[in-house]
């Protein structure tokens, strides 16, 4: 009995593997999977005949299979176990005594069968296992530059080293803060000292990009931070205790996009130039410190930084409606999830434009406005970039629609009187058709733009006529770096295709080199690519992905991913999209996001979390695509529809059919490098599928991603947004986790630190990403040493 079941289920996954291999050899793929397949089937036909050469053929084929394996993969253990797991355990089946003991041997003249050929081969797959367990083919080890290149070096505007005055702690967005009380001695032992709960959690109404991403400021003894909901809330620094909180009101709206708020904008009056005169007489100032926070229902509001009561000498009442000069402004279509930048009199604010819902979109333009009276000063419009003269909005006068907007942080240069924008796409993203040259020149790049009038200084532009949603997501790194014994000021922008630019701040020139390198074709009969595409010298873009990097839980949906890498469109980066279904690798998370990287200004070396995570794009024509409601979402997952363009598409993360990645792991890591040599120095492997499984496994596999590290002059970093719920701190050296502390929800958001009293806090929120399905929440926690 027991062998004839034996013999039958060898026979069903003979036939399984046979289908499905047969589907991957005539699609171009290994055959390797139906030899396997013909073997088994094999083994199959000799157990049912009750043929004891059964044992010895299965035992000859695991070990084949365990060779092809390690050729194809190396010692990886994640990816041999998916290939080898299965077959070892048949392997181990056939050892039974129960199974054998209906086997014939006419060799030994009627004696038992032995199972030590299957044995034998099951061991040393096992023992091959072991060893694979142990190593790690992906990581890289090495040390950063330990030694300051200056000793005084330039970190931005002045804020005092226990506070943190910016999202980046100064306008230069380097995330680094010359306090070092935490070193990595003695980081091991942080202890959490306090915990916030803002009250603002998930709503069942909430659209799924709901996520809280903020990064808290330190002014004084205060903390400023928002809620998703645009909740702006006051804290006591030292105990976190609330002081004032203020509700925006903002409402719902299902047509958003996003449902967040990455920071608050603080300014003090008495920093005011003082040759500079507000274009209409101020009020009487009711609010020497304010705190200004952007919306989701497209206004920017001012607020007392001691009250929390509405500053109303700006704008009208306190409140300054963003949408104003647009010329579509369908509800829910517009806001700014990233605080604005203040500088000189004036604060300078974008805007996120909803992703792929409509060609008749708000402009992406950039405006400055008075930081005391909300009075516009300047635009700067990427699809009409050489007049900044204020529109006439009484007259009826508009920003060009669908312009490529800019939905992240800014970084300032005041000295020199530069503000640097990251800049994304026209949408549709995957569409090129129809695009200006003013367009094709500002896509998905960088520009400096003058403080005083809003003119351009310069571009790079990092993808050409981008079709794959590469927007320019992080704040640029500003940055004085010691370059063949000279300074030279610089700006690192980090990119979603894992490219890492060194440029002059002053003239946009690289300083790192970039090469132009050819790119697939292949677009839709209405669009084309660009044949080059820039890469820089620093990069932590991926290798193009290969039939043998496809991964699963079984050998089963490891090898449906492998028949579905065949049938889609990829000849590596920039494949351009398609109606048959493209891969997109880095995906549309990307390398970076809008978490940036953190740098080190005296050692002037960057900490930070590359991900990869491969997407799949398909366009769909319009005539196809369903009526509005009938299962689009809109974003990064799922049918976007693309009102009035011929083409929708439907996206969303490259997963098998057990809703894993298709690809292998790692997909996320911590990585330091050499921002004078644009050398990685080392790279490991970040985070657990703790969070990722039903069950609480504590694997180290590498996963994605999504927030920003900073950098203490301890020699520490700190980083949450993996999508397990740790806060980590890393020797900023070899990259080596020192310390880690569970949060009660997704941590992804980007931490800073503080002194008060003679003593360094750590901060992060934790709250949940919509997007990467970690658990929501309303925390903000605080460490520090034990006192």
């Amino acid at each position: 009995m027991m062998l004839s079941v034996t013999a039958a289920l060898f026979a069903l996954i003979g036939i399984a593997l046979a289908a499905l291999g047969g589907w991957l050899a005539v699609l171009g793929g290994s055959p390797a999977y139906l030899v396997l397949a013909i073997a088994i089937l094999i083994v199959a036909v000799l157990l049912f005949r009750r043929n004891g050469a059964a044992i010895g053929l299965f035992a000859l084929t695991v070990i084949l299979w365990l060779v092809w394996a390690v050729w194809e993969v190396g010692f990886d253990w994640w990816q041999l176990a998916p290939r080898g797991g299965l077959v070892v355990l048949m392997a181990l089946w056939l050892c039974l005594p129960a199974v054998r003991a209906g086997l014939s041997a006419p060799s030994l003249r009627g004696g038992r069968v032995s199972g030590w050929p299957v044995g034998i081969a099951a061991l040393v797959s096992v023992a091959v296992a072991g060893y694979a367990m142990v190593q790690d083919p992906h990581g890289m080890d090495g040390t950063l530059n330990a030694e300051p290149r200056t000793e005084a070096p330039a970190l931005g505007n002045d804020v005092p080293p226990e506070e943190w005055h910016q999202y980046g702690r100064t306008n230069f967005g380097q995330r680094y803060s010359p306090l070092d009380q935490i070193t990595t001695a003695n980081v091991a032992n942080l202890r959490e000292v306090w915990r916030y709960q803002t009250g603002d959690v998930k709503r069942p109404d909430d659209v799924n990009e709901t996520t809280y991403q903020v990064t808290p400021l330190k002014v004084g003894d205060k903390l400023y931070l928002c809620t998703p909901h645009n909740i702006a809330i006051a804290l006591e620094a030292k105990t976190g205790k609330e002081i004032w909180r203020y509700d925006a009101n903002s409402g719902m709206n299902p047509d958003r996009q996003h449902q967040t708020c990455r920071g608050v904008t603080y300014w003090n009056m008495a920093d005011m130039p003082a040759t500079t005169a507000p274009a209409t007489p101020a009020a009487p100032e009711d609010c020497p410190t304010r705190v200004y926070m952007p919306t989701a229902d497209a206004r920017l509001i001012a607020l007392n930084a001691e009250t929390g009561e509405v500053c109303t000498s700006f704008a009208n009442q306190g409140v300054l409606r963003l949408e104003a000069g647009m010329p579509f402004n369908p509800a829910g279509y517009y806001y700014s999830t990233s605080p604005p930048v203040a500088v000189a009199g004036k604060i300078i604010i974008g805007g996120a434009v909803n992703d792929n819902f409509s060609i008749q979109s708000p402009s992406g333009v950039i405006r400055a406005f008075d930081i005391r009276t909300g009075e516009l000063l300047w635009n700067w419009d990427s699809g009409n970039p050489d007049d900044t003269t204020p529109i006439d909005i009484a007259a009826g006068e508009t920003y060009t629609a669908n312009s490529p907007n800019s939905w992240s942080v800014f970084s300032v240069d005041e000295q020199r009187g530069l503000v640097y924008i990251p800049l994304g796409n026209q949408v549709p993203d995957q569409l090129g058709m129809g695009r200006s040259p003013a367009v094709e020149a500002h896509s998905s790049s960088v520009v400096a733009l003058r403080v005083d009038s809003g003119q351009q200084a310069w571009v790079f532009q990092t993808v050409h006529h981008d079709l794959w949603d590469m927007d320019v997501p992080a704040q640029p790194v500003l940055v004085d770096l010691t370059v063949n014994g000279a300074v030279v000021p610089a700006l690192v922008a980090p990119t979603k295709q894992g490219d890492i630019y060194v440029l002059n701040r002053e003239t946009g020139e690289p300083i790192l080199p970039v090469t132009e390198e050819p790119a697939p074709k292949g677009a839709i009969p209405e669009d084309f690519t660009a044949p080059t595409q820039p890469t820089s010298a620093l990069s932590f873009s991926p290798p193009p992905l290969r039939e043998r990097d496809m991964w699963g839980i079984t050998i089963f949906d490891q090898l449906m991913c492998r028949i579905d890498f065949n049938r889609l469109n990829y000849e590596g980066r920039y494949t351009p999209p398609s109606l048959k279904g493209t891969i997109v690798y880095p995906g549309n998370f990307g390398t970076f996001n809008w978490g940036s990287i953190a740098v080190d200004p005296q050692r002037q070396v960057m900490f930070g979390m590359p991900t990869y995570l491969a997407f799949t794009s398909r366009l769909v024509p319009r005539a196809d695509i369903p009526p509005k409601g009938e299962g689009e979402k809109a974003s990064e997952q799922g049918l976007n529809r693309n009102e009035g363009a011929p083409y929708g598409v439907v996206m969303g993360p490259f997963l098998g059919k057990l809703k894993v990645p298709c690809q292998a792991p790692p997909w996320g890591y911590v990585a330091g490098a050499d921002l004078t040599t644009g050398q990685i120095a080392w790279k490991h492997r970040n985070g657990t599928v703790r969070d990722m499984t039903m069950l609480p496994l504590p694997f180290k596999l590498g996963v994605p991603g999504i927030g920003g590290p900073i950098i203490t002059a301890g020699g520490v970093a700190f980083l949450a947004a993996a999508v397990d719920d740790f806060i980590r701190g890393y020797d900023l050296t070899t990259g080596a986790q020192l310390w880690q502390a569970r949060l009660p929800a997704g941590g992804q958001a980007t931490p800073m630190t503080y002194e008060q009293d003679g003593r360094q806090f750590v901060v992060i929120v934790a709250g949940g990403h919509g997007s990467v399905g970690t658990k929501p929440g309303d925390y903000v926690i605080a460490y520090a040493l034990e006192q």
